[in-house]
């Protein structure tokens, strides 16, 4: 008989083994007397913890219902999930602290101005729960610690509630953890499974995600989802000292908890940052120890990419403390170390949350010290540092630059205008249309990390995307100012509108380079209004005068519409004001000028209503799928269908226009599927866009290039065989050459369809694969975006993988009977973030029916 059905015997049995559910006594501390008025969970959830999975909603009845009970503590709803589940709040401490936190936060706030006087205030802590959907011990933890915090009694907990101010998300990601709980539900039993093949088991990759399939703990720099927006608006509010992040990992490996790996820091990182961190893992040491628990600490995990819920806080002037463990899965599960249990699993969440707040509150004085040193330090360092503050600025799109702006908001970085015109970085900046980040305030390191470009790193082992300049990543143009700072009043983020445009008697023109055009342009088609895309920069006369647009640009002619003229006139003037998108109203159809009139067979292209087909699943990246299907259904108002890609067989592919195929670790089709597909493009004229490793796929399926590609040479030999290397070095040396989610620079042929809407050859790219894509050999035209000679922006890569990129293709746009097929390197949708590349993709859904073949020899 096995180890596993030993241990799954004594638990039939009824011998000594994990329980798969537990009562609150399970929970409670010994030495603790406990308020019997306050409900245990089991009364209320009508199971007990670990028995089943507990859902969103029976935790904000449960959860409310304690905290409404309390005057210890009160909730709030902070935000709504994508399916519109709410994010609650809590704040815990004694009725004391209460009856005045509004002056106990603004004084806590106040003291970390520099300068300012420390005051003796409790200690302010935070916990996250739940951020992975699949990883319900982070989620469930926040029952039994609401409890506790709740019914305890006894002058410990007197003392640790006038101590602090103890502030609790539950729970960060509600939508994945609902798929999670269908998932096990769907596969529950009477009798506990716990082999770990049983398909209850195997919920993780659904479920992490949020509703977009966002993994929401790369959230708190990128801010894009409601869910980190909801959460970081209450972070930033009260600057808590302390943050503890509770995950789960592998069901084989034991418990991890801060600090991380000693090497793996990122320098903006204070080193006393992880003294303190450590003081404070000795209390989880002494309740580890004290039931002989394995753990790990300062091991595997980084304090790297600043935007994780236990890093961020580290270039916030917070401590940041990532725990993790064994996953118990479906509820119950073997492993070679015995039974995982939920409840155990979610106990020892519970008992170090507690050891986060006693570790803290031991060292109360010296953290708070630390904190007020942090913003202090920061703005000496601000004023020794040569940058004095950067300016940017978006040309021709005020909504991408207000979203920058937005972004900045949310780490509570002060931006101002652009006082006087400012030339800088050999590009003269408008004062109206740019604006100014000073870098002497205290978010001095987070401005720094946002606008960093850091090429160097210590190590080139990473957990997650080594570089995140973020004014790359949207497009940005900005510069560094090492003088006087022209600097007007400061400015917030705004809903962007515009007025509608007079009544045209001859048709209405929407600017491609604003960054909601695309949502725009699909109202106007979708309402079965023709529209007509210039293909070069054109002169047109409207109730403004003489206007210049660029390719891309939209003309709405009045001529031959089926739909009635004041109903056009009424739908553009809601695009101006709703979608922030600037409508001209055209006066006449001449043109000055060589530029072609809106007539004009070759300068105006008819287009048609996009018809979108995403493949998921069968090997491709969720994460990808997720980014593509938020940009168009969330960003863009379109409609995306969702079909897995081992399902295409009967599928009526007359009915689309656009197969999106992103990258993966198998993006390739069946061979009937692959075969519709080629006829579909090169027959029906559909256009096939593919990302990442499934451009890689369709290069080779649709443009054999008849050579193998150069992947570089083998490492040098030494003597008889391969250079001798240690086994402890194959960690280090297999991330040699990786790429470690980098920027890179490309130079773009804004003149191309795919090219549409920018306003110059420069563009940033995303890239973390090593794949290099062929160069066309029968159409010198294809090549729309080609990575720089020396390419490298920001983050890693190794210099013999910028050598194999540079000069490359990183984007190609080609002919394929009467379709087309758009292939790019990259991902231009990484984690909706990358707002300057993703106008190419939208591009390639409207345009890619424009791109022409080349009909000479060249």
């Amino acid at each position: 008989m096995s180890v596993f059905r030993s241990v799954a015997a004594l638990l039939v049995l009824g011998l000594s083994s994990p329980a798969l559910a537990e009562p609150i006594g399970f929970f409670q501390l010994r030495d603790t007397v406990y308020d019997a008025s306050v409900p245990a969970p089991e009364e209320r959830l009508g199971f007990e913890l670990g028995d089943r999975p507990v859902r969103h909603e029976q935790m904000v009845s449960y959860l409310t219902e304690i905290a409404q009970g309390s005057d210890r503590i009160t909730v709030e709803t902070i935000g709504y999930t994508h399916e519109h589940r709410p994010i609650l709040f809590f704040v815990v401490t004694s009725p004391e602290n209460q009856a005045r936190i509004d002056d106990i936060r603004a004084d806590h706030i106040a003291q970390l101005e520099p300068g300012a006087a420390a005051t003796d205030g409790p200690a302010i802590l935070w916990l996250n729960y739940g951020v992975h959907g699949a990883e319900p011990a982070g989620m469930d933890a926040a029952i039994p610690m609401l409890y506790h915090l709740a019914a305890a009694q006894g002058g410990a907990i007197e003392q640790t509630l006038d101590d602090s101010v103890i502030l609790i998300t539950a729970i960060f990601n509600p939508d994945g953890h609902n798929r999670r709980v269908n998932a096990v539900e769907m596969f529950g039993s009477d009798v506990a499974v716990t082999d770990p093949a049983h398909a209850q088991h195997a919920t993780w990759g659904e479920a992490r995600t949020n509703h977009y399939w966002f993994d929401l703990n790369r959230q708190w720099l990128l801010q894009t989802q409601p869910e980190s927006q909801a959460w970081l608006t209450q972070w930033h509010r009260w600057k808590p000292q302390v943050s503890a992040d509770f995950h789960e990992m592998g069901t084989e490996a034991t418990f991890y908890f801060h600090p991380g790996e000693p090497r793996r820091l990122n320098p903006l990182i204070p080193d006393q940052a992880r003294d303190l961190t450590l003081n404070i893992a000795r209390h989880h040491v002494g309740f580890l120890d004290s039931e002989a628990r394995l753990y790990t600490t300062e091991e595997g995990f980084d304090n790297f990419y600043v935007g994780k819920g236990s890093t961020y806080p580290q270039v916030n002037g917070s401590l940041g403390i990532l725990f993790e463990i064994g996953s118990a899965k479906g509820g119950l599960i073997e492993s070679q170390r015995g039974l995982v249990s939920h409840a155990d699993n979610i106990r020892t969440h519970f008992r170090t949350g507690l050891t986060t707040i006693s570790g803290a509150l031991a060292q109360r004085s010296d953290i708070a010290a630390y904190q007020r040193q942090f913003f202090a330090d920061a703005v000496a360092n601000a004023g020794r540092d040569r940058t004095r503050g950067y300016v940017f600025s978006a040309e021709g799109d005020p909504t991408r630059l207000n979203l920058f702006v937005d972004l900045l908001e949310r780490h509570d970085i002060r931006v101002n205008a652009l006082a006087s015109d400012l030339r800088a970085g050999g590009r003269t900046y408008r004062a109206g249309e740019a604006y100014i980040v000073s870098m002497r305030q205290p978010q001095y390191t987070m401005i720094r990390a946002i606008f960093d470009r850091v090429t160097s790193f210590e190590e080139n082992v990473f957990y997650d995307v080594s570089g995140w300049t973020l004014p790359l990543a949207y497009d940005l143009e900005y510069a560094p100012l090492t003088g006087n700072l022209p600097a007007g009043p400061e400015v917030h983020s705004a809903e962007i509108s515009f007025s509608a445009p007079p009544v045209s008697s001859y048709g209405y023109v929407l600017r491609w380079s604003d960054y909601y055009a695309p949502r725009a342009l699909y109202r106007v088609l979708d309402a079965g209004i023709r529209v007509r895309i210039a293909t070069e920069p054109v002169s047109i006369m409207t109730s403004q005068g003489l206007v210049e647009f660029g390719p891309g640009a939209a003309f709405i002619p009045l001529v031959g519409q089926d739909v009635d003229l004041d109903d056009i006139h009424a739908l553009v003037s809601s695009i101006a004001v709703e979608n922030g998108v600037p409508v001209y109203a055209a006066t006449s159809g001449s043109t000055p000028g060589d530029t072609p009139d809106l007539g004009d067979r070759s300068g105006f292209r008819a287009i048609e209503r996009p018809e979108v087909l995403l493949v998921f699943d069968d090997g491709i990246s969720s994460y990808d799928v997720g980014e593509v299907w938020h940009q168009l259904d969330h960003r863009m108002q379109m409609p995306v269908t969702l079909r897995r890609k081992s399902e295409l067989g009967g599928l009526d592919w007359s009915r689309y226009t656009h197969l999106i195929v992103v990258g993966g670790g198998n993006t390739g089709f069946a061979d009937g599927d692959m075969e519709r597909i080629r006829e579909w493009i090169r027959t029906d004229g559909g256009v096939m866009i593919a990302t990442r490793q499934a451009a890689e796929m369709a290069q080779a399926a649709f443009f054999p290039s008849g050579e193998d590609a150069d992947t570089g040479e083998a490492e040098a030999e030494d003597g008889d065989g391969q250079r001798r290397r240690d086994y402890a070095a194959m960690p280090i040396d297999d991330a040699e050459h990786v790429i470690g989610g980098a920027i890179f620079a490309g130079d773009l042929d804004f003149s191309h369809p795919i090219g549409f809407g920018y306003s110059d050859r420069f563009i940033a790219l995303h890239r973390n694969t090593e794949l290099v894509l062929d160069r066309p050999q029968d159409d010198p035209f294809a090549v729309v975006v080609e990575y720089a000679e020396d390419p490298l922006l920001s983050g890693y890569a190794s210099q013999r993988r910028q050598d194999e990129i540079a000069g490359t293709p990183a984007v190609i746009a080609q002919r394929y009977g009467r379709g087309s097929v758009v292939l790019f390197a990259d991902n231009p949708n990484f984690r909706a973030t990358f707002r300057g590349t993703e106008k190419m993709f939208l591009n390639a859904i409207f345009f890619g029916g424009l791109i022409d073949r080349p009909r000479g020899d060249y």
